[in-house]
């Protein structure tokens, strides 16, 4: 279960769908028994958790119904993108059931060799142009054959490099798919693609706990 800080406060966790009856056990385990209304749970002693729709769940007015569409198998479109580094694949439920790694090498940042600064900064532009059309042409292999069967595009690493892939003309339709949450992911390889899989059927649980309670405790498997 991944947690990170919630900008304005509290924090995310990500439950996998089949695990979150669980995870509301334990809430109410640690916080008391809660109202629901709608998808935001109230806890007696001021804990509050909010469930965000998953990638390719469309509604749910319940906590009862995201389970049940949480739960549903979905086909997710998946592009990883860091520098020249790009991951594209295709999750159906569990399974990644296509996919295309691929490292294109683009300049750091950092001059050497004497190199001028302008003729540092066109090479290095020149290269991120190459890997962003590279990236392109993967993703319109992998992902434009099966786009009327994907819900939802998830991306993740940099955002201007997947931007940049994005930007291409030919992936308009894939593009209107995609989510606004980008995963947070190392330079994309085939195990970090599979590991996105996960993440990207992931329930997102915005969690406020009380005032003055105590942090997360590892292991408690709540929030």
């Amino acid at each position: 279960m991944n947690e990170r800080a919630a900008a304005g406060g509290g924090k995310w966790v990500d439950v996998a769908p089949e695990r979150l009856p669980r995870w509301l056990e334990n809430f109410g385990r640690r916080h008391g028994p809660y109202r629901e209304e709608g998808l935001i749970l109230i806890a007696p002693d001021g804990a509050t958790a909010e469930l965000r729709l998953p990638a390719g769940v469309e509604s749910a007015g319940t906590v009862s119904e995201l389970i049940e569409q949480a739960r549903a198998s979905r086909r997710l479109g998946l592009l990883l993108a860091r520098k020249g580094a790009v991951a594209v694949g295709i999750a159906d439920g569990e399974k990644l059931v296509a996919s295309k790694v691929d490292t294109h090498y683009v300049q750091g940042r950092t001059a050497a060799g004497g190199w001028s600064q302008q003729r540092f900064a066109r090479r290095r532009d020149n290269q991120a142009k190459a890997a962003a059309s590279d990236g392109a042409g993967i993703a319109g292999r992998i992902l434009l054959p099966e786009v009327r069967s994907l819900t939802a595009l998830v991306t993740g690493g940099d955002r201007s490099a997947v931007d940049a892939i994005l930007s291409a003309p030919q992936l308009k339709a894939v593009a209107a798919l995609r989510t606004e949450r980008m995963l947070e992911v190392p330079e994309p390889r085939h195990a970090v693609l599979v590991s996105a899989v996960s993440a990207a059927r992931a329930v997102p649980i915005l969690i406020h706990e009380p005032a003055g309670a105590e942090g997360h405790r590892p292991g408690s498997g709540v929030s």
